[in-house]
């Protein structure tokens, strides 16, 4: 099998002050949170968005697994829906001393090209901002962090930037190419 050079950026953002807003794509697109901790759900999302990027980190957790992590206080999920059906996802991940990981972010292809990316992350980044105010017993928000790779879609990078988010670490490996899981098992 052959292998690609991967390269993952991290990002951050130190101030609420640095989020520069995207424009809001239309009416017709909503972003609510999705307060009742899902493993389906959740799945859904992190598989239909990852489908075609490389996302199989989290395929094979369990249900229980997948419910463990969902039901930390702190991480939430905020969905993009586009006229009631969901269009892509953010998930919020706290961490220790007021950091806050967006640990995935993304549309579902169908959706991409269509300024709902720069409205959900622009939302999303903001959530982070003000997680605390959601979780009493949370420090406040002094860090929101985020990492991309080359294998994620084109316009990632430039969106995070965009935002506001500024590089603090480059990594780059060689890596064995492995076709993308797709949309279905066995597709």
């Amino acid at each position: 099998m052959s292998t690609i050079t991967l390269t993952t950026w991290s990002l951050e953002m130190t101030s609420p002050e640095d989020l520069v807003p995207a424009a809001e794509p239309g009416p017709e697109i909503t972003v609510r949170r999705a307060e009742v901790p899902s493993p389906e759900f959740s799945r859904f999302l992190y598989a239909s968005v990852g489908q075609d990027i490389h996302w199989t980190d989290r395929l094979s957790l369990t249900r229980a697994e997948w419910a463990a992590h969902l039901d930390r206080p702190g991480v939430e999920t905020w969905v993009a829906y586009d006229r009631g059906t969901p269009a892509g996802y953010i998930e919020l991940d706290p961490q220790p001393d007021g950091v806050v990981e967006i640990m995935y972010f993304g549309l579902l292809p169908a959706f991409r090209g269509r300024r709902i990316g720069g409205h959900l992350l622009t939302l999303g980044t903001a959530r982070a901002w003000d997680l605390a105010q959601r979780w009493p017993d949370r420090e406040p928000t002094r860090r929101v962090w985020v990492h991309t790779c080359s294998q994620d879609g084109p316009t990632a990078m430039d969106n995070y930037q965009r935002r506001g988010f500024k590089v603090f670490r480059t990594e780059t490996e060689e890596k064995q190419d492995t076709p993308t899981p797709g949309p279905w098992p066995g597709a």
